[in-house]
């Protein structure tokens, strides 16, 4: 999940910007050219990785237009043009690592009526070859996420060809998936139409030129044994924090299982009615992060954090959901869930991921969490052992219900039942407090009446 902020005007430029407000007159060739540098991400953020170029060197810009896009460990930063001009030089490439006020770029204020001209020509022939698609992207104006661009050579997919359902059009890397997937199943096209993939194939027909084969068969095929991919600073940034709740924490684990019969019976009755009446669709989230805060309240040891030598109790649970993201893991959180019923949760909780979605989460969103819950179950997961979102002091983790014989009254039966599991912090959650929060929470969930007619 990615935050998207374009930057304020302060620290993008300098050098001629900088002289020119001492000395209006001094308007030469030189101080045309302003140098676009790193500009401050965010607390205690100092470097960055260059995630995306928009514009080419030679490209007019304008006012406003975003130039390259730069990925921290909790943001994406739009970096836009504050001037109108000509991008001469760019000095960053993507993936290149960059420390906050480093030069990115260069710009030509002066040369802002040069490259119009030049642009109509270069795109003409583009926009003739197009002409009969209309869903085809035209090189110049074709944007994808990096990892989408490394998918689609190794897979041998035409980008220009890819339908975009990111933000603006952006092609991700899901989209690359899908559109591998769609070329491997469907059939060979007939021998009269292979002249027809050309330069100037239609969107449907270019995608069945490539078999599009799987990343391994081509890697093999073209004598590749292994690819080396540097780490993004995200990526970095969250291999840091596992490693120090690692470190940091005594991280021990227990386990549970749910019978989820009953509470999958009252949703399965309920979510026709609430979808109809509050507009939301009534998932297993909602139940158990009630559970969850029910439990914190008899245990609030568990929603607590270490400070020092003292212990700092929470008195309210501000709620994180562990998302995965094409961009790694990100887990915004909602604030006062306790304060919140079933539904204005699922609302809330709703609103959390289209931000996370639309690329709008806040950094209010990603921190002053006290207690997370992440949910493998939705992959296939059967059982985990989460990892602490260090520096809370405990993470519930959900897995997939699946259809199991167990002992009831003395007979054997077939029931819906989930591994639950509970990390913690041994240096201030005993085994026995953290046990007795997980059966708290098996016995909600196998009977979610008790959480209704909670106060």
């Amino acid at each position: 999940m990615v935050i998207r902020a374009a930057l304020p005007a302060h620290s993008l430029y300098s050098g001629a910007m900088a002289a020119r407000s001492r000395d209006p007159s001094s308007l030469d060739i030189s101080a045309a050219m302003i140098s676009i540098k790193v500009p401050p991400l965010g607390e205690s953020i100092t470097e960055a990785t260059v995630s995306r170029w928009l514009k080419q060197e030679g490209d007019a810009v304008s006012v406003g237009e975003t130039l390259v896009e730069l990925e921290t460990d909790k943001i994406t930063v739009e970096v836009p043009a504050l001037n109108a001009g000509v991008l001469t030089k760019r000095l960053k490439q993507e993936g290149d690592v960059v420390q906050l006020a480093e030069a990115l770029a260069e710009l030509d204020e002066n040369a802002k009526g040069a490259a119009p001209a030049a642009k109509p020509a270069a795109s003409a022939p583009a926009a003739a070859a197009a002409a009969a698609p209309t869903t085809a992207a035209a090189p110049g104006d074709l944007r994808a996420a990096p990892s989408a661009s490394r998918l689609a050579a190794e897979q041998g997919i035409d980008l220009t060809n890819v339908a975009g359902t990111g933000r603006g059009g952006v092609v991700s890397k899901p989209d690359v998936i899908a559109a591998a997937e769609a070329a491997a199943n469907r059939p060979a096209p007939a021998p009269a139409a292979a002249p027809a993939v050309t330069a100037a194939a239609t969107p449907a027909a270019a995608p069945t030129a490539p078999a599009a084969p799987a990343a391994a068969a081509v890697t093999r095929a073209s004598g590749t044994r292994e690819t080396r991919e540097k780490m993004t600073t995200r990526r970095k940034r969250i291999a840091e924090n596992l490693l120090q709740a690692q470190h940091a924490t005594a991280h021990l684990t227990t386990f549970n299982e749910i019978d989820m019969s009953v509470v999958s019976a009252f949703r399965e009755r309920m979510k026709e009615k609430v979808e109809k009446e509050h507009g939301v669709k009534l998932s297993f989230m909602p139940f158990f992060a009630r559970a969850a805060c029910m439990a914190l309240k008899a245990y609030p040891i568990v929603n607590a954090q270490l400070d020092g030598d003292a212990i700092l109790y929470k008195h309210y649970v501000n709620l994180g959901i562990a998302v995965a993201s094409d961009a790694g893991l990100v887990v915004p959180n909602v604030k006062d869930a306790d304060q919140l019923g079933m539904i204005g949760f699922s609302k809330a909780m709703n609103a959390v991921a289209k931000r996370a979605r639309d690329g709008k989460l806040t950094m209010d969103d990603l921190t002053g969490g006290t207690f997370t819950i992440t949910n493998g179950g939705v992959f296939g997961s059967l059982v985990s052992t989460p990892i602490i979102n260090y520096p809370q002091v405990a993470i519930l983790g959900l897995h997939k219900t699946q259809d199991r014989p167990i002992a009831v009254n003395g007979e054997v039966v077939i029931r819906p039942m989930m591994y639950v599991a509970l990390s913690y912090d041994h240096r201030i959650i005993d085994g026995q407090q953290a046990v007795l929060f997980l059966v708290r929470i098996k016995e909600l969930m196998e009977d979610p009446t008790a959480m209704l007619l909670d106060g």
